[in-house]
């Protein structure tokens, strides 16, 4: 589903940050920007809406209903392998995975309705939830952990809330890649600190990687419709004997290389950086 006008800008971005080797850096050019002041309204009102717990839980029954009905609409077609890893998962779990479309934690919230019965957060950029339309209706009303660049926010909040969900078996979407680049195909480095969480918790990392498949029927005037498929790969435990900042390192490390391995399988070619039109899912125009 296509989100937003024009991706011309966003492509040449993804171009040059990869020129830079800059893999984690931003490339949308339409995100909302909000002062210090703002970015703190914003997380305030997130959570004051959820302390009149009766009212919330109404309301949130109701956009669940609405979300899970969107999802089978946006997600037809979607494709999910992998159930068997998650077999022997007993505990709470931070679930990573590539980020792509504004949409794609969509599919991850599918995967944890069929295999399991707890609740299920996204760790998100507070300037989201100041998205317009439907989307900034989604955003609002799903289990969202809003994260902005305030150190003191970070440590005094963002943080306990993360281990507190943890604690209660719950599970976590942190997308290790930061900022989202519009259909992309390749994983990109995994930034650690999703894995120090997990570490620090001693829970598993749930690894999934989004396979984006073409379709032959247009979107609009410069992409094709795309489905997904969802492979969830072998989970990442935490090593007890080692501390937590050596036990992120290698579990990012280990993430990226089984998100790698999948890519390669599936779309049958060797990972590297060389920007092709083709690493765009659906990109129907060719450089000339």
């Amino acid at each position: 589903m296509i989100i937003g006008g024009s991706k011309k800008e966003v492509i040449e971005n993804i171009k040059t940050n990869i020129l830079n080797n800059e893999l984690n850096k931003k490339v949308e050019t339409t995100d909302p920007t909000v002062s210090e002041e703002e970015s703190r309204k914003l997380i305030d009102n997130y959570y004051k809406l959820r302390k009149n717990k009766l009212k919330y839980l109404i309301t949130s029954f109701y956009y669940n209903k609405f979300i899970d009905g969107f999802n089978k609409k946006v997600n037809k077609g979607l494709e999910i392998e992998g159930y068997e890893n998650l077999k022997d998962i007993k505990t709470g779990a931070i679930i990573t995975s590539n980020h792509f479309n504004p949409l794609d934690s969509l599919a991850i919230r599918q995967m944890v309705k069929k295999a399991f019965h707890k609740r299920y957060y996204i760790v998100s950029q507070e300037t989201n939830l100041a998205l317009p339309g439907i989307l900034g209706k989604i955003v609002n009303n799903q289990n969202v952990i809003p994260l902005c660049k305030s150190t003191n926010y970070i440590i005094k909040e963002f943080t306990p809330r993360i281990k507190e969900v943890l604690s209660k078996n719950n599970y976590v979407l942190i997308y290790p890649e930061e900022e989202m680049w519009f259909n992309y195909r390749k994983p990109r480095p995994c930034k650690r600190g999703a894995y120090q969480f997990a570490a620090e918790a001693g829970v598993p990392i749930i690894s999934c990687f989004t396979e984006i498949i073409d379709l032959d029927k247009e979107d609009n005037d410069e992409f094709n419709e795309v489905k997904y498929k969802l492979h969830i790969l072998k989970p990442i435990y935490p090593d007890p004997e080692k501390s937590a900042r050596t036990n992120s390192i290698e579990m990012a490390e280990k993430d990226y290389k089984q998100k790698i391995e999948i890519y390669e399988k599936v779309y049958n070619k060797k990972l590297d950086y060389t920007f092709d039109i083709s690493d765009i899912a659906g990109y129907k125009k060719q450089d000339k």
